[in-house]
């Protein structure tokens, strides 16, 4: 499957949520007009989808399930801190995205690879799972939440990845959230993902590696993971 690949830093949450809504939307255009035995060999060669890697300003976005209660600072206190707050078409609860953090948003026609949400999901945790072993982390999904996590029972489980979806004619929009130099301080102001377990924490790469890491390296080591997993024939400005 033919994909673009688009590098976006310092950006308004809104203005990056205008270029992928426009993008899956032309994806969605594009299927309407093809005949009705227009074969997927042929779409998947000569039809681009699209995929964003982006370092955000500080922004908490709420997903659709997202309860009131999970955002505990007053939205007028967080803009007095220069942070945008968005409710949101995706999946899941409230996240946090800014700076040191890769958010992927995966455009994808879903039939020209698989109609199955699940799978989808699994194969994005997969990605990130592939490379955090890069850096010789054993990552893991940890039943009944989504994500990508690190920890045992006795130390306590932290989240890494956030990852949320949505789908509209098997059009994906929205996608991960990688904390790789990420300031976590930024997640005392969420209840994170919804989840409220004493157990359970949120980390970034840097924090388990005691160390900064160069966040170019790590976009590359990640887009190639990404390609191979979902067999993308990587198209780069």
């Amino acid at each position: 499957m033919k994909v673009q690949y688009h590098n976006i830093s310092q950006q308004s949450y809104q203005n990056v949520w205008d270029f992928q809504t426009l993008l899956n939307n032309e994806i969605k255009q594009r299927k309407r007009s093809l005949p009705g035995d227009y074969a997927l060999d042929k779409a998947k060669a000569y039809f681009l989808n699209h995929l964003i890697f982006c370092e955000h300003k500080p922004v908490y976005t709420l997903g659709k399930s997202s309860g009131k209660y999970n955002l505990l600072v007053d939205r007028l206190q967080l803009a007095k801190q220069g942070v945008e707050c968005f409710d949101i078409n995706r999946g899941g609860d409230i996240t946090y995205h800014g700076p040191g953090q890769i958010t992927g948003y995966l455009i994808f026609d879903l039939e020209l690879l698989y109609r199955d949400v699940h799978r989808f999901v699994r194969n994005i945790e997969e990605c990130i799972i592939q490379f955090l072993k890069l850096y010789h982390l054993d990552a893991f999904r940890l039943k009944d939440y989504t994500g990508v996590w690190l920890g045992n029972e006795e130390e306590g489980f932290r989240k890494i990845c956030a990852i949320g979806v949505h789908l509209s004619r098997w059009v994906s929009m929205h996608g991960f959230a990688l904390n790789i130099n990420t300031e976590l301080k930024a997640f005392d102001q969420i209840i994170p993902c919804g989840i409220d377990d004493k157990d359970k924490s949120v980390s970034s790469l840097s924090k388990e590696l005691d160390r900064e890491l160069d966040m170019e390296q790590c976009r590359v080591e990640l887009l190639d993971v990404i390609s191979t997993i979902f067999e993308l024939d990587l198209i780069q400005h």
